[in-house]
């Protein structure tokens, strides 16, 4: 299955990190881990966290009020 990660910014991150305080972070949505390892996870590890965060929409990233 095709991977539609080239078309998702490079990363879930839009600057308003709570990892050191929080177990997941109320900017991206991803965990202290998935933040920390972004950088080595696979193209299908990626997805599968962009996927949970977008079902989720819980994270500011979803919310047009961060902008």
């Amino acid at each position: 299955m095709a991977s539609n990660l080239h078309a998702l910014p490079d990363s879930p991150c839009i600057g308003v990190c709570s990892t050191l305080f929080d177990e997941v972070c109320k900017g991206c949505g991803r965990t202290a881990t998935e933040v920390s390892n972004w950088v080595f996870l696979s193209d299908e590890e990626k997805r599968a966290v962009w996927t949970r965060i977008e079902q989720e929409g819980t994270a500011m990233r979803f919310k047009n009020d961060h902008l």
